[in-house]
Parts: C-alpha cells; structure tokens; sequence
C-alpha cells in the first residue's frame, strides 16, 4: 500500500498544536524548508488575498511536502476547480473562506474528496505519491485519508451553523477567521471581546462533539492565544511571512538606529 505523510495530521492526532504560516510575499519554493526548520508545520498558501498564482502555489506545495511541512491552499472561492486543480498539483489540503452552512462545506468536501467521498476527478501521475504509478484503489484510499479540508468560520451565521458545520462528513477543521469575524459583528479588532470567547466556545464545543479540530486565525496576542487554546484550538495560524519580516527588520533597524556613532 502506497504512503503518504502528512505532517500537520498526525501533528494533531498526536494532541499537539499545529503551527502554521500565511503566505503572502513569498514566491520562491524554498520557504517551505525555511519555515520548517523555522519549527513549522503547515503552510498556508493564501491565493483569496495576493496575487499568487496557481502556478506558483502548487511549486510551493510540491517543495513543502518533500520539506515535510504541509501545503495547504486556501482558495478563492468555490467552483470545483478551485480546490481540485490545487490538490492535482501537489496541495496536501485545502481550506476554504467564507463558509456559512453546511451545504457550502459540503461543496468543498465534494472538490476534495475522491468518490465514494465526493466528486473529484481523477489524474495522472500526483506529486503527493512522488508521480510514482499507483493502483487507482490505493490513490483514492491514501489521498482521501491525507487530504485535509479545512473550512473558516468568519460570520455570526457560520457561528451559528457550527454543529452543522463540525457535523459535515469530510471536514476536518474548521477553523475561525478571527479578523472578519470580528468585522461582521461590528467590533473590528475587538479580538478579547466576550461574543468572540463565545464564539470560539461555540465552535469548540461542535468541533468536540462530531470529532473535528479547532483552528484559530486572525489572533497573535499570547494571552489570547492561550485563552483560545484552552478553548480548544489546535490548528494555529501563527502569523505570516510578511508580519514576520517586518516584525525582525524593524527590530534590526531600531537596534542598529541606537548605536552610537560619535
């Protein structure tokens, strides 16, 4: 039987946190190995918000995946596409923005999951099996069981449908956008106010109750951060490229503006 490793699940089925990183400048495949030994487990390959191209994504994804840190690709939207052409090319998950109800994830999982799971197409040849020829009964088997489907929460109304959303077979996170949430409850970067402790003890509870993990994105405050996880949260976006680049530079820069020159 064929193998596939997927860093980032059995990261969490070992009951540990799993840390990940957005991108949003990089465009070079070496970040993966970067960030990997940077203590990483997943990244995040965000195409909702940049100009990152498919192209590019997925030369990120197949380097990630021999670095042993995950790919994940949030996608744009929800045709079909989206998600399948990601996986094609050596994504080891997706997840996807905006979802409200349970028949929008319900969608994703059918892009990403090969019958009797869904409705995705089958290829030739995937990265994720190093384009080693493989019985199509084993590639259906090892890729469903390591393709992670990650859908985010980030409207009062998926709060709402979280049972309904953790209950949907096929879903493995769901995992809470923090900074839109709070933007469509009208407190904008109120991320310590009481509806978003609800929200997250909500979401929490569903995700315990159908068996699904917790993901926190959008918070970076420590304190937090730890109140979040002890509400379950496993799944962590832990910042991204562009926050850490700016948060060591202007670091370096304010050191080095402090010498002395006299």
């Amino acid at each position: 039987m064929a193998i596939v490793y997927n860093h980032t699940k059995q990261t969490l089925a070992e009951g540990k946190l799993a840390l990940g990183v957005g991108l949003r400048q990089a465009r070079t495949v070496d970040i993966g190995k970067i960030l990997k030994t940077a203590g990483f487990d997943w990244l995040f390959i965000d195409m909702e918000h940049n100009a990152m191209t498919i192209d590019t994504a997925t030369q990120i994804a197949v380097a990630g995946q021999d670095a042993g840190i995950t790919p994940l690709v949030r996608v744009p939207g929800f045709e079909h596409h989206h998600a399948s052409r990601a996986l094609d090319c050596g994504a080891q998950g997706i997840v996807a923005p905006h979802v409200d109800d349970a028949e929008t994830a319900a969608r994703i999982v059918s892009a990403c999951r090969y019958p009797p799971h869904g409705k995705r197409s089958m290829t030739g040849g995937l990265p994720q099996l190093d384009f080693v020829p493989t019985p199509l009964n084993e590639t259906v088997q090892v890729i469903n069981d390591s393709t992670l489907v990650v859908v985010m929460v980030e409207s009062p109304e998926a709060v709402a449908n979280a049972d309904a959303l953790a209950a949907t077979e096929g879903v493995d996170i769901v995992l809470i956008g923090t900074n839109d949430l709070c933007m469509e409850m009208g407190i904008p970067g109120q991320f310590d106010h009481d509806q978003v402790a609800d929200a997250y003890a909500r979401v929490g509870e569903a995700c315990k109750k159908h068996k699904k993990t917790l993901g926190m994105g959008g918070v970076y405050n420590p304190v937090l951060m730890e109140k979040y996880i002890g509400l379950g949260a496993r799944f962590i976006l832990s910042g991204s490229d562009l926050s850490f680049l700016m948060s060591g530079a202007s670091a370096r820069a304010q050191e080095l503006r402090a010498l002395s020159i006299s």
